[in-house]
């Protein structure tokens, strides 16, 4: 840039094991050019990685939403399965509490009590059912995901570190 500028480059050029030296006399504008380039490349693979990682990010965000909102709608269907079990049960109760009346009268309790049975069975029936659906759980496959890029980091952070 400097070179641009019609000024003089520095002498000195600072590389990954100290400072070295460079004559640009010596070299002309050839040295300063592909120490420019070097750093353009090195800019480019900065902007690349760090375009990579946004991208990457925005990935894992949209996984973690699309398994979030699967698991939130098996839940939904698991409550509502749980709900309608405990309606049959109450139901049960409800029709069970008019039985005892019956009850009093000669013959009939039968016939109430095996209908608030079923009720009652059907009802703990889809309790269970519902209850054995419900999951309450990570993101399994947002959390392999996520291993998986940071191995990848890791690696790529390595390899361009030599």
């Amino acid at each position: 840039m400097a070179l641009l500028a019609g000024q003089r480059e520095p002498d000195l050029d600072v590389g990954l094991h100290g400072p070295i030296w460079v004559n640009a006399r010596a070299y002309g504008q050839y040295a300063t050019r592909s120490d420019h380039n070097q750093t353009l490349n090195s800019r480019g693979l900065i902007a690349s990685v760090v375009s990579d990682a946004q991208r990457l990010v925005a990935l894992e965000v949209a996984l973690a939403k699309q398994e979030l909102k699967d698991l939130a709608t098996g839940n939904a269907i698991a409550i509502g399965v749980m709900a309608f079990g405990g309606l049959l049960t109450a139901l049960a109760v409800l029709v069970a509490l008019p039985s005892l009346v019956v009850w009093l009268v000669p013959w009939h309790w039968l016939a109430a009590a095996v209908w608030a049975a079923g009720y009652l069975i059907i009802g703990i029936f889809l309790v269970l059912v519902g209850k054995s659906r419900l999951q309450v759980r990570l993101p399994r496959r947002t959390l392999e995901s996520l291993k998986e890029n940071k191995e990848w980091a890791l690696r790529h952070v390595k390899s361009n570190g030599r």
